[in-house]
């Protein structure tokens, strides 16, 4: 399943858009290739596949979704940036992934969205998406550890749990409360939704325990006014 960038509504505003993600400004791929040279551009690659198990033998698994543990201890997906003076974006992409997946190469037709970002660094932030096979999934990350960067900038990729535990926290709020690289988790629930991969009402409420968590674990570590 594919979506091009131009199909792909933005995220719900209200909702979606919280102070742990802040919304991005969509621009379309032609939009980007327009922008000029005090423009850097950064491509990732959101592989996934449909997952019929289940967790415990009752907690659909939905899909799995690959995204990487980096060097500096942040997630994110893989990619990086693409120097447009040589490369397209996609022969770009395409070259970083053979740098730390091994054996993948995607095209125009997995191109999914841009974005702007916010910051002292001028950076448009393409995102691609391709389903495959639960079995090419896995041989993706069975190549990843073979791959060049493993072990250095890539320190290994993970399965993002689509799905939440009864006690609400458990599963992919606890994920969003791990700390992201740039863009990474805005594009993650971006593509969640525009791919109808989990409903919005879910992805915000995941969203919503993920930023409690993450503000009561921040109580903790601040000294009592009292």
């Amino acid at each position: 399943m594919h979506l091009r960038g131009s199909a792909g509504a933005a995220l719900g505003t209200g909702k979606m858009s919280t102070a742990v993600v802040p919304e991005l400004k969509q621009i379309s791929r032609v939009e980007a290739m327009r922008l000029g040279p005090g423009w850097s551009h950064s491509c990732h690659a959101m592989l996934y596949a449909a997952n019929p198990g289940q967790l415990f033998g009752r907690i659909p698994m939905r899909f799995s979704v690959l995204m990487q543990m980096r060097f500096d201890g942040l997630l994110g997906f893989p990619g990086g940036f693409v120097d447009r003076r040589f490369w397209s974006l996609e022969d770009g992409l395409n070259r970083v992934l053979g740098l730390g997946l091994g054996c993948l190469r995607l095209t125009e037709a997995d191109y999914l969205s841009s974005h702007l970002t916010e910051g002292p660094h001028r950076v448009v932030a393409h995102l691609y998406a391709r389903q495959l096979t639960l079995e090419q999934l896995h041989a993706v990350e069975i190549s990843a550890v073979h791959s060049r960067d493993h072990g250095l900038e890539v320190l290994g990729l993970v399965r993002v749990p689509l799905y939440t535990q009864k006690d609400r926290v458990g599963g992919f709020p606890n994920f969003l409360s791990n700390a992201f690289i740039s863009t990474a988790k805005y594009q993650l629930l971006f593509a969640l939704k525009v791919l109808n991969m989990m409903p919005e009402e879910k992805l915000a409420e995941a969203l919503a325990a993920a930023t409690e968590k993450q503000k009561k674990a921040l109580e903790k570590l601040l000294p009592s006014s009292s």
